[in-house]
């Protein structure tokens, strides 16, 4: 795989304590995390394709887990902001609550770089206890550590 969830993160891209219970504030929150990112041509262009996306259909993956996201030429590479929410955030379009947000921006022009992150992420998450340490990481630091191992366990890829 060309990139990994690993080394798309930045503890500055990652909310551990999300204050909005709702739907769009909670993906406000975390989508403003790639506000000011290099790779985001147009923060408001990204925004407004990532919200028209989740009207089209519910972004969630189940288990608790959310992966709202837009293909759009706003992006010049995947990017990638998470958001916790211990809380939980109701998403009345699927009737769920989640507690991780994933926002993936990723370029029209690169379908398939985009296609294998989500399929990482979706064998990832499937698992109990690997949900239950990314909801346990104390830090955006640790987060993403908790990815890496995910990584190399369950996708057998070398640690980076």
């Amino acid at each position: 795989m060309a990139t990994r969830l690993s080394q798309l993160l930045e503890p500055a891209r990652i909310q551990l304590n999300l204050q909005g219970n709702k739907r769009t504030t909670a993906l406000n929150e975390v989508a403003r995390l790639l506000e000011h990112h290099p790779d985001v041509v147009s923060f408001q262009g990204f925004y407004n394709e990532l919200l028209a996306r989740e009207r089209l259909d519910t972004t969630c993956l189940g288990n608790g887990i959310a992966l709202p996201h837009a293909r759009t030429d706003h992006v010049k590479n995947l990017v990638l902001a998470v958001g916790r929410s211990p809380g939980g955030v109701f998403f009345e379009n699927s009737q769920q609550t989640v507690h991780l947000l994933f926002v993936l921006g990723t370029p029209k022009s690169n379908p398939g770089d985009y296609l294998m992150l989500v399929g990482a992420l979706c064998r990832l998450i499937k698992d109990d206890a690997n949900r239950d340490a990314l909801l346990a990481a104390p830090t955006p630091e640790a987060f993403i550590q908790t990815i890496r191992e995910l990584e190399a366990r369950v996708l057998k890829l070398a640690p980076v």
